[in-house]
């Protein structure tokens, strides 16, 4: 009877260790933190990967292009990244695998003045776009163009590094390919110049999944992810539910979140998340794979099922 209640006490012990062991995970940022990520912070700050049983590291990289690479050597557990470098990633080899998504629609576009001379994408002709990262923006403003008649050597390519609104305020530029329509619109607005977003999804381009959730190939535990997905659907859940609320505790995170562009920024980005974030949409990445492949920026197109997989059936 002794022997019974020891092993019975071992056997409660063991299983109180396990429920109060943590696992751990390391995520890296795309970006220094900002209303996108608000579902990853959210779900830190109300406590829901502590109830899933994890602890997540959240990190913004100092060089956006690293997180991927990190990941894919094994250095970090979980990248934000976008759907359409997932396919260009794979091109090169990079071991790395959606595992969810975090944004599900498309942020960027085409901007241009409200009050400037391009009225239609047809008045780019002969006219500056500038551009922070090449390759899938200029394969998207080149699809665009496309459409309304106009070519890539019909337009003057420019490199404004980054600093895309304020190349177009300055008329440096006629528009901008890659801004984004929740922080790039706002921000003008602030400056007192409204802008006029042309969105890729609506000039023939796939839609696609903005910013997505990646891991490394075969290096990553299921049960972990998965949990990790349901913290953050529990929060995106907790964000759609009460909007302001969620808003108060987010920019509470950091004194650089407290001002109106984020705030703008926040209120534009909270109807575009994930509701479902393990939920795989095969068809919008064989769509885009299609897309990319035409304009020839990857060689071949592979089975969607070796970089993405649906986490959300066990």
């Amino acid at each position: 009877m002794n022997t019974l209640k020891f092993l019975l006490a071992s056997a409660l012990i063991a299983l109180a260790g396990s429920a109060n062991a943590s696992d751990k995970l390391t995520l890296l940022l795309d970006w220094f933190v900002n209303p996108d990520h608000g579902p990853i912070l959210i779900a830190q700050e109300k406590g829901y990967f502590k109830d899933a049983g994890l602890t997540v590291e959240v990190i913004a990289p100092a060089d956006p292009s690293a997180p991927p690479k990190l990941v894919a050597a094994g250095k970090a557990d979980i990248a934000v990244s976008y759907q359409p470098q997932l396919h260009l990633q794979r091109e090169q080899g990079l071991p790395l695998v959606r595992i969810g998504t975090l944004v599900a629609t498309p942020l960027n576009c085409l901007l241009v003045l409200d009050k400037g001379p391009v009225k239609t994408i047809a008045d780019l002709k002969g006219k500056k776009v500038g551009f922070s990262v090449a390759g899938v923006e200029e394969a998207m403003l080149s699809a665009m163009l496309a459409r309304h008649g106009v070519s890539m050597a019909d337009i003057d390519l420019i490199n404004v590094n980054f600093s895309l609104s304020p190349a177009l305020m300055s008329k440096q530029v006629d528009a901008v390919i890659g801004a984004f329509r929740n922080f790039e619109l706002n921000q003008m607005q602030i400056e007192g110049v409204d802008g006029k977003c042309f969105y890729p999804e609506e000039e023939g381009l796939p839609p696609y999944d903005e910013l997505i959730y990646v891991a490394k190939v075969d290096g990553f535990d299921k049960d972990v992810m998965r949990r990790f997905l349901e913290a953050t659907e529990k929060a995106t859940q907790f964000i759609v539910n009460y909007p302001q609320e969620s808003w108060e505790i987010f920019s509470a995170t950091s004194k650089e979140l407290q001002d109106e562009l984020n705030k703008r920024a926040w209120r534009d980005t909270v109807p575009r998340f994930a509701l479902r974030p393990a939920a795989l949409d095969i068809g919008r990445y064989r769509r885009m794979a299609e897309f990319l492949k035409d304009a020839g920026l990857i060689k071949k197109t592979i089975p969607v099922s070796e970089y993405a997989v649906d986490l959300g059936t066990p």
